[in-house]
């Protein structure tokens, strides 16, 4: 018959029985209380993306005119009002034209001057000065003729010896001197002015047409008509008022063609290019929205306040005289597009270094860490070109926003 030692267990025996009642419980505790985390989820679709990028512009006419004074003087008329569509050679100001005919009739006389001046040039003197020399010219030929004759006389005389050597030498000095004058009238009459008189005077001339001709078109220009059809959108003066030369006085332009002016800071210029589709919107009417291309890349950086910018220029497609000039509008230039393309949420892709990019795929429910190959990317979604089908769904995160996504973790997606 047994006894009790007989009947004890080895304590070897109850010692493995122990430890592996323990390493039961512990696998059965971990596999009923695993952590299971609450993440969203989203599926890979295909869907249409735009990448675009929004600034600030201004509007500006494409054909515009601005109307300056071109002399200083006094307005007397405006026959136009702000937002009046007038005619080519419509008539926009009237001036006080006084001091215009004034300065017209200074010109004529300083025309007038330099022609009488440069005639009387050509014709050896002024109608004076030729009837005193042809008189001088007279009496000049006579002496030398009185003086020939009394030379002959007194020598015929001093043959018979009826005259001193004396006298006829004296006589012979006043023929010599009543031939020098001669001479000398003479030459007065033929070569009075020389090459450089008459350079200055047909350059007298010249500047004084080019006075009245100046003066005429100051003159033409008082009353200020407008060269293209258009409306009128600025008269920053008011009849009576005296304005300098040069002072704006009207603005006009063709109100259908007009373009926007728009600043893209420096790191967005490299995706503009030219005919990319914009969409322009003004405060002033935020139910309208109007549509261009860009007509003109940047082609620097300037300073813009505080920003570095590049000027696009962008035309309006499809104003209708409902975009005012100088206006403020934001503009938005499409600068990528791409049709029926995978994307996931933005917030689904991660990015490890500079080149690797990632997404948690949810499979059977556990996050697998899968390498993506992307396209475009905008503010909201992904293109995908590689690494993920239009079946697979990716997370976006955990629920609890202080639980960090891991690869092989357990997840349970909901709404």
């Amino acid at each position: 018959m047994p006894t009790t030692d007989t009947r004890r267990l080895n304590p070897f025996t109850l010692l493995g029985i122990v430890l592996g009642a323990l390493i039961l419980v512990t696998v059965l505790v971990r596999s009923f209380t695993r952590e299971v985390v609450d993440i969203r989820a989203a599926a890979v679709t295909r869907q249409n993306l735009v990448k675009s990028v929004p600034t600030n512009g201004k509007i500006e006419p494409i054909n515009n005119f601005a109307a300056r004074a071109e002399a200083p003087g006094i307005i007397a008329r405006i026959p136009v009002k702000v937002g009046e569509k007038v005619k080519q050679g419509s008539l926009l100001i009237q001036m006080d034209d006084a001091d215009a005919l004034a300065r017209l009739a200074t010109a004529k006389a300083a025309l007038r001057t330099a022609q009488a001046n440069l005639h009387d040039l050509q014709q050896g003197g002024s109608q004076d000065e030729r009837i005193a020399l042809q008189g001088d010219l007279g009496r000049g030929q006579l002496q030398q003729q009185q003086a020939a004759k009394d030379v002959a006389a007194l020598k015929q005389l001093q043959q018979k010896g009826a005259a001193s050597a004396s006298e006829v030498a004296s006589a012979e000095q006043r023929l010599q001197s009543a031939n020098s004058s001669l001479k000398n009238i003479q030459m007065r009459s033929t070569q009075r002015y020389s090459a450089p008189d008459r350079a200055r005077a047909e350059a007298q001339l010249a500047e004084a047409r080019a006075g009245v001709a100046a003066a005429q078109k100051g003159y033409a220009n008082v009353n200020v008509r407008s060269p293209l059809a258009g409306t009128v959108y600025a008269i920053p003066v008011a009849r009576y008022d005296f304005v300098q030369a040069g002072e704006d006085l009207m603005d006009i332009a063709d109100l259908n063609k007009i373009q926007v002016r728009a600043y893209f800071d420096e790191p967005e210029i490299g995706n503009l290019a030219v005919g990319q589709a914009v969409q322009i919107l003004w405060e002033g009417k935020p139910d309208r929205v109007w549509h261009g291309h860009v007509s003109r890349v940047p082609t620097t950086v300037i300073a813009y306040g505080t920003r570095s910018v590049g000027e696009c220029i962008i035309t309006v497609d499809d104003a209708k005289e409902d975009l005012l000039p100088n206006t403020n509008v934001t503009v938005t230039v499409t600068t990528q597009q791409r049709f029926n393309v995978l994307s996931i949420p933005r917030e689904a892709l991660h990015t490890e270094g500079s080149s690797r990019d990632f997404v948690y795929r949810v499979v059977n429910n556990k996050l697998v860490v899968t390498p993506v190959q992307v396209g475009v990317v905008n503010l909201t979604r992904v293109e995908i070109t590689g690494g993920l089908t239009d079946k697979d769904t990716v997370a976006l995160g955990a629920t609890n926003s202080n639980r960090d996504l891991s690869n092989g973790l357990s997840v349970k997606v909901v709404d």
